[in-house]
């Protein structure tokens, strides 16, 4: 038995048009569902009720009549339009199409073409900075190729960007520590960096080499020169859905050179392996479910919530402070909790930004001394703050949505953006790419 729960508007993943779409619940788990009159019928499996699908969208309204009806096109030309719900988190920047790396899955998918001129970067920044408050995310290919990133990093800083994040595979991180200083001397504020797993057969099957070594170089080089450093593992079922408890745990053992882990299940967008069935998706619940199954008690699925910067079917937040014992003080427990983050702070992005940063980035000094030594009760609110800035750890994850799973209802909350001349693009816009069945 078939019940539909929602309505909203997608489209073909074939040819691109907008589709009348809808939610559906049906033999124990959630579908997008949506008819080309050209490709026929797609029905994509979006959530596996492990958690109640109603209760974790809380009170996000579905499109109205009328809502959005350029997107995602007219996104993808003109921009975010005025219907856009929420501001800006995150702007990323490709600042090359290079990579030392040829992965299986790879969003991006660039073709080794040339470095985009350091003064058409610093014009596409200064079009989209304010002052004080932008967070960008160098990207790519693998942005380390360049050896002028410390130069562009220090012009972001200069233009008034209060975070610069990079987002790296790692490579020139574990080899060139002398480029990893340069870095942090520029204003380097943290490094996004793959992660996959603790196992050299994940990272030979997603990435065809074996990198954990490489890995463990970098997170020790940026540690260094106090570079925080968030593994951004991707989840693939078959591949490394059974190593979610590995990476949290050696995140934490690692913490405070390790900030937190940021988990994306596979989306089938950019280098497509194959057109995905319902054996290949990881949904954001069942995500959850491996967290806490897992890590041994490290976690509780109660303390991951919704995205309070996105919809809730996009992510979730959990965040947290690594006790001397290895074990995770939990900071958000519960659903009213998720806004603790925001404090001080003007919209949804704001927050989410404010959050991420204070998190991600670490504290001048980030040795346990002083107060903080002598105490180790977490009701002592002086260690309490002390170990907040020095242990702060997140457990964060992004469900991008690919031409299967778009929904326009999603897209019109996305707060991480792309700078593309002169105009800002959701993500998963920017990134959408049709199956050809090939």
């Amino acid at each position: 038995m078939k019940k539909t729960i929602r309505h909203t508007y997608s489209v073909c993943p074939a040819c691109g048009r907008r589709l009348p779409a809808e939610i559906v619940v049906k033999d124990g788990a959630s579908y997008l569902e949506k008819s080309c009159p050209v490709h026929g019928d797609f029905s994509v499996l979006i959530w596996k009720n492990r958690r109640n699908l109603f209760t974790w969208l809380g009170d996000v309204k579905p499109l109205g009549p009328g809502e959005n009806s350029g997107c995602p096109a007219s996104c993808a030309e003109n921009g975010l339009c005025g219907e856009h719900k929420n501001g800006t988190c995150c702007v990323v920047l490709e600042v090359t199409e290079r990579c030392t790396l040829h992965c299986r899955y790879c969003f991006a998918d660039k073709k080794n073409g040339p470095d985009i001129p350091f003064e058409e970067l610093r014009r596409e920044m200064a079009a989209f900075v304010v002052p004080g408050r932008t967070l960008v995310q160098l990207s790519g290919g693998e942005p380390t190729l360049r050896d002028d990133l410390p130069e562009l990093t220090a012009a972001a800083k200069e233009l008034g960007c209060k975070y610069v994040q990079l987002n790296s595979n790692g490579i020139r991180l574990a080899e060139d520590e002398g480029f990893v200083k340069k870095l942090a001397a520029a204003g380097l504020s943290f490094v996004f960096m793959q992660f996959d797993g603790i196992d050299d057969a994940i990272y030979r099957k997603l990435r065809g080499a074996p990198l954990f070594a490489v890995k463990e170089r970098a997170i020790a080089n940026c540690a260094k020169y106090n570079l925080g450093v968030t593994l951004v593992p991707t989840i693939v079922p078959g591949v490394n859905d059974g190593a979610v408890g590995d990476i949290l745990r050696y995140a934490v053992e690692r913490s405070p050179a390790v900030r937190g882990v940021h988990f994306q299940p596979v989306a089938y967008m950019g280098r497509i392996p194959a057109i995905p069935d319902d054996v290949s998706r990881f949904t954001l619940d069942e995500l959850m479910c491996a967290i806490e199954e897992q890590s041994g008690g490290l976690v509780k699925a109660e303390n991951l919530q919704p995205s309070q910067c996105d919809h809730p079917l996009c992510g979730f937040h959990g965040d947290f402070i690594v006790k001397e014992d290895g074990t995770l003080y939990p900071l958000t427990r519960k659903r009213e909790d998720a806004s603790c983050c925001c404090c001080g702070a003007d919209s949804p992005a704001d927050k989410n930004r404010e959050f991420v940063g204070r998190r991600w980035q670490r504290a001048e000094d980030s040795c346990c001394g002083g107060k903080e030594a002598a105490s180790g009760d977490m009701e002592d609110m002086d260690y309490f703050l002390a170990r907040l800035s020095s242990h702060g750890f997140t457990i964060t994850s992004m469900a991008f949505q690919d031409a299967g799973s778009l929904d326009v209802e999603r897209l019109r909350m996305c707060s991480l953006h792309v700078a593309k001349k002169g105009k800002l693009v959701p993500f998963c816009v920017n990134y959408l790419t049709l199956w050809d069945g090939d």
